[in-house]
């Protein structure tokens, strides 16, 4: 009986991570370029306090790209990285993020290109060590975001620093070595999260819309929460535990049903980068062993 009551506290905080919080993949991966100007209606978007985006690249577009990529690879999902590897990895995606203008999603050719599958490859907070660090947070790779709080959404914008984790509720649950999928359905303005564990699956979804401050946020409503504990042999059948009502209670609360955004700051056929409303960094691909683990 303890054993049932101890897991059904895990998944509860794995529901809640992904609606009460905020967004992290999606904190929306997440929710997530292409070399466009954006409309002079729209404000420049979240930049690095260098001052803005650069058009001037560094290296060329492919080998930028791979630079990230191998940035990434070994660190667990972030879970490992050294603070070394970690602004390695910050230099690298802000050499990439600021070659190229943010994208609108509300432009809907644009908006295809994030159609489909996505998987998780690197999470980790925007900055190295504590976040409280004036000497960090006023490095060339700092990334401050513009109107985090979106308006009359009040959304959350406390900074999260775990790595390769996610968290709510003081209950994390472990990304590391895991499959974590992000799949965006740009027709219908639906996004869902799907992460699966050595117990089960977590499978989180919600609509979203273009942000009117923000030319490359969606701001994401969640609406459905699905956890299932596995039977031997496989993560579709089992046990399931609905929580969407959970995400109805809590807008009745707060009085919005919006809980948290996603920027899309670079993405091209293969390659994505997400910044979240709690400062979140997300490395997403196309292929799933476009990482090495």
């Amino acid at each position: 009986m303890m054993r049932e009551q101890r897991m059904l506290a895990i998944l509860w905080g794995a529901g809640l991570w992904f609606g009460g919080s905020g967004v992290h993949a999606w904190q929306f991966p997440n929710l997530f370029t292409v070399p466009i100007q954006p409309s002079q209606k729209f404000s420049q978007g979240s930049t690095a306090k260098s001052g803005g985006y650069s058009h001037t690249h560094t290296l060329p577009g492919s080998l930028q790209k791979q630079a990230v990529l191998d940035a990434v690879s070994g660190t667990n999902n972030g879970k490992t990285a050294t603070p070394n590897q970690q602004q390695t990895v910050l230099r690298r995606v802000r050499e990439l993020e600021q070659s190229f203008p943010p994208f609108r999603l509300a432009d809907a050719s644009q908006a295809a290109r994030l159609d489909g599958i996505w998987y998780l490859q690197y999470t980790s907070p925007s900055t190295v060590g504590d976040n409280n660090n004036n000497n960090n947070n006023n490095s060339e790779d700092a990334w401050q975001p513009s109107y985090a709080t979106e308006g009359d959404s009040r959304i959350e914008t406390r900074p999260f620093q775990a790595r390769g984790t996610v968290s709510a509720a003081g209950i994390r649950v472990d990304t590391a070595n895991k499959v974590v999928q992000q799949i965006l359905d740009v027709s219908n303005a639906r996004v869902a999260n799907d992460v699966v564990l050595e117990w089960g699956r977590v499978y989180v979804a919600g609509s979203f819309r273009p942000s009117d401050m923000v030319p490359n946020r969606a701001v994401v409503s969640f609406d459905t929460a699905e956890i299932t504990v596995a039977q031997q042999g496989g993560t579709e059948k089992g046990w399931k535990i609905q929580l969407g009502w959970f995400f109805w209670i809590l807008s009745k609360i707060r009085g919005t049903t919006e809980n948290g955004w996603l920027e899309t700051t670079f993405v091209d056929d293969t390659l994505r980068i997400g910044r979240g409303n709690k400062g979140t960094l997300f490395v997403l691909t196309r292929d799933v062993d476009a990482v090495q683990p």
